[in-house]
């Protein structure tokens, strides 16, 4: 039998979908959030342990962000940002995915986020504010354990198939928001940048999505 003598047709099921925003011109937004976290960690100087690793230096605010108005003009951004990804999935018009929780994280030099899930959400999201270079790409690990216990192999020196892929970073840069499946394995690497002071620490807001009845 010839190749042409059969259909050959490659399909793609069960997608892990990861979403990427940037916004233009973030400066003025990240300068006045910026300010609110910092002053959140004044007024809470323990903050709490979840994937942070308080003894490293990482700080974690509480989880009502989205409920004070300093943060109002990034909540309305984020819904912006969920908005269209419902309309991307043909999610049902009757609910709006918005935020039960948000946070902030500080992750100065040397510290980490250790790997984590996010339960009780559909969609968990993080937004750089500050991110000076190398302070810690996220990264995410392929859910399907099977694929980690028995890889094939690939050509020597030649890019996989990105389906193909057990592991993808993303570069944390200021006015970038990345939304994932919450049930997605992620964790963030070490900070190591060379910066100094506040400078070198690696600024965030993360959130989780559910779907709420719309108003």
């Amino acid at each position: 039998m010839k190749d042409e003598d059969f259909s050959f047709v490659r399909r793609a099921y069960f997608p892990t979908m990861i979403f990427q925003i940037d916004l233009p011109n973030p400066e003025k937004l990240n300068e006045t959030l910026l300010n609110n976290i910092y002053g959140e960690r004044e007024r809470d100087q323990k903050g709490i342990s979840r994937s942070n690793i308080p003894a490293l230096g990482g700080w974690h605010s509480h989880n009502n962000l989205h409920k004070s108005e300093d943060y109002a003009e990034l909540v309305e951004l984020i819904n912006k940002a969920t908005d269209k990804l419902s309309e991307n999935l043909g999610y049902a018009d009757t609910h709006n995915l918005r935020i039960g929780t948000m946070w902030s994280i500080i992750n100065p030099p040397r510290s980490a986020n250790k790997a984590h899930v996010h339960p009780g959400c559909l969609w968990s999201g993080v937004y750089y504010i500050q991110s000076p270079e190398k302070c810690g790409n996220i990264e995410f690990v392929e859910p399907r354990t099977v694929h980690l216990m028995n890889q094939a192999k690939y050509q020597p020196n030649k890019k996989r198939p990105k389906e193909c892929w057990t592991k993808v970073r993303f570069k944390p840069v200021p006015g970038r928001m990345i939304i994932f499946p919450s049930w997605l394995y992620h964790s963030v690497d070490t900070n190591m940048t060379e910066e100094s002071g506040d400078a070198a620490n690696r600024i965030i807001i993360s959130f989780n999505l559910n779907q709420v009845k719309a108003k």
